[in-house]
């Protein structure tokens, strides 16, 4: 149900028809990074999910030419499998936590989960931002906050919508998806030793037959173009 749900999301993400069909560049891309790619370059085919989600279509044959993970341990993996090239590192990002602006459970730290009756949404796991959630967490002693856990979302705009819209206390997102909902949420910082490693890493897809294509658009997204869209976006570059 998930990959169908994704393959739609595909078709009609830029554009209509097929990449096949238009001969048009198909990048996977993780979910955080659907507002500044398109910015970098408007022309490929763009599927935006969970990091996660990606690579099992991938695995199953979906037709893809550039992977973009939020966690480089994905690419690497696929990169082990034999499935992409050698994968590139472009980006960084920090972990944060959010609330509702009228933030009804009156959290300012992560260690207020562990004091107050709040709902938290967070990442599945295997979720990028979900295990870097746990990770922090993890860094803090602080496992035992995942029992107020009321919903796993498959990608963090999952999470960035629940905690607009209310329906949750808190959620653990990137630093960078906080702008799409500026004033309906606040943003509580993570104590500087919880604070995970984040890395973004992209790759061209092994069975590509847009080689040449896909390799632009990396070296786009690796050149002044692509950084200067990253920076102002409020990612980190390597």
């Amino acid at each position: 149900m998930r990959f169908a749900v994704a393959a739609l999301v595909a078709a009609t993400a830029v554009g209509c028809g097929s990449a096949g069909s238009e001969g048009r560049l198909t990048v996977f891309a993780a979910a955080s990074l659907a507002e500044v790619f398109p910015q970098i370059d408007e022309r490929p085919r763009y599927s935006f999910a969970g990091s996660d989600e990606l690579a099992v279509q991938i695995r199953e044959g979906a037709p893809a030419d550039v992977y973009a993970a939020a966690s480089a341990r994905h690419a690497a993996a696929l990169h082990e499998e034999g499935l992409t090239e050698q994968p590139r590192v472009f980006a960084t990002n920090r972990l944060v936590l959010i609330v509702p602006a009228a933030n009804p459970a009156g959290l300012r730290s992560v260690q207020d989960l562990e004091r107050r009756p709040a709902k938290l949404v967070i990442g599945a796991a295997g979720v990028p931002v979900g295990d870097y959630a746990r990770q922090a967490l993890t860094a803090l002693g602080a496992q035992r906050v995942l029992t107020r856990v009321v919903s796993e979302e498959q990608d963090v705009k999952g999470v960035v919508t629940k905690v607009a819209l209310g329906e949750a206390d808190a959620g653990f997102v990137y630093a960078t998806d906080v702008a799409s909902v500026a004033g309906r949420v606040r943003v509580v910082e993570l104590p500087a030793q919880a604070q995970p490693r984040i890395e973004y890493a992209v790759a061209v897809l092994a069975g590509s037959r847009r080689n040449a294509a896909a390799d632009a658009f990396v070296e786009e997204l690796l050149g002044r173009r692509g950084r200067e869209a990253l920076r102002a976006a409020g990612f980190g570059v390597p």
